[in-house]
């Protein structure tokens, strides 16, 4: 790995651009212990031939030992000892995520893409770090997308929104036949999130903890709206 600018962790990435010279960036971020690789086929279901050009940014999280895998070391953007509400949650690990996150937004502004063109989305561990840090960003992003997901923090959201992204559209969908995270944990995000003063276009699907042609759909034409 090679480091930001200002020392933090510029993650490795995998990239994919839809076309030449583009000036919006979607940063995707994979589940726990998959990788950058893991959504890098979708990305023609999200973008149609001639369409505008995107730069999908597709990070690889690093490894560290995770308490729920058995404290085996995977990919994680932190260690996740549970689901349930009096579990401690990685608080360092979250807000060290966070800052790596927005490293790669920098890197985008450097290569000429203005905040308010990068859309941060994120599947499972990825969706809630894409709603943690997306909140909390203090530029306004295009829009944030939780798949799959739950949030972190949530304790804090109220406390640490960033006003500048009140505004910002988020898109939240979930499995109503997830097995790994149960879809009344993406509702409760979608509810803290409206609580917040956020507008949410909230999807459910009849699917089990991944996404579905439907749901890749749906994204597709809100991406397009955003960007």
């Amino acid at each position: 790995m090679s480091q930001g600018e200002i020392g933090l962790t510029l993650l490795d990435t995998v990239e994919v651009e839809t076309g030449p010279q583009p000036r919006s960036t979607v940063i995707w971020l994979h589940g726990l212990g998959a990788d950058g690789h893991d959504f890098e086929a979708v990305v023609p279901d999200l973008v149609r031939p001639g369409e505008r050009a995107l730069r999908f940014v597709l990070p690889h999280a690093p490894k560290r030992p995770v308490t729920i895998n058995g404290g085996m070391s995977c990919r994680a953007w932190y260690d996740i000892v549970g689901f349930e509400r009096h579990i401690a949650q990685d608080e360092r690990g979250i807000r060290a995520s966070a800052a790596d996150i927005l490293e790669l937004i920098r890197r985008e502004n450097e290569r000429g893409v203005s905040t308010d063109r990068i859309v941060l989305a994120g599947f499972s561990q990825g969706g809630a770090m894409a709603l943690f840090t997306g909140t909390r960003a203090t530029e306004k992003l295009a829009g944030i997308i939780g798949l799959s997901c739950y949030m972190v923090l949530g304790s804090t959201l109220a406390a640490e929104h960033s006003a500048v992204n009140q505004t910002t559209p988020i898109f939240v969908a979930h499995g109503t036949r997830d097995p790994v995270v149960d879809v009344r944990l993406g509702d409760e995000a979608r509810r803290l999130l409206e609580e917040a003063g956020y507008s949410v276009t909230w999807h459910s699907y009849s699917i089990p903890h991944s996404v579905s042609p439907e749901e890749l759909t749906h994204v597709a034409a809100w991406l397009r709206r955003v960007l």
